[in-house]
């Protein structure tokens, strides 16, 4: 039957939001590919965590040569 879509309208910082487009223009997606793609991955992560405070205490660890974190939430 097809994808359903739902508008969303949020309210950023305007140095946020010429981050975000920046990213977007690298990426060669719009705007709007960016914003879904990252709420649907900050969505996942918050059921993960189980509350905003929770996510707001995990650490991203960015892997390098050195070493394998995993990121992990408490």
């Amino acid at each position: 039957m097809g994808e359903w879509k739902a508008s969303v309208s949020l309210r950023i910082r305007p140095a946020l939001r010429i981050e975000l487009e920046q990213l977007a223009a690298r990426e060669e997606r719009t705007l709007g590919n960016i914003g879904s793609l990252l709420l649907e991955w900050a969505a996942k992560q918050l059921i993960i965590a189980g509350s905003t405070e929770n996510l707001r205490k995990c650490k991203v660890y960015l892997p390098d040569s050195r070493s394998s974190r995993v990121p992990r939430h408490k």
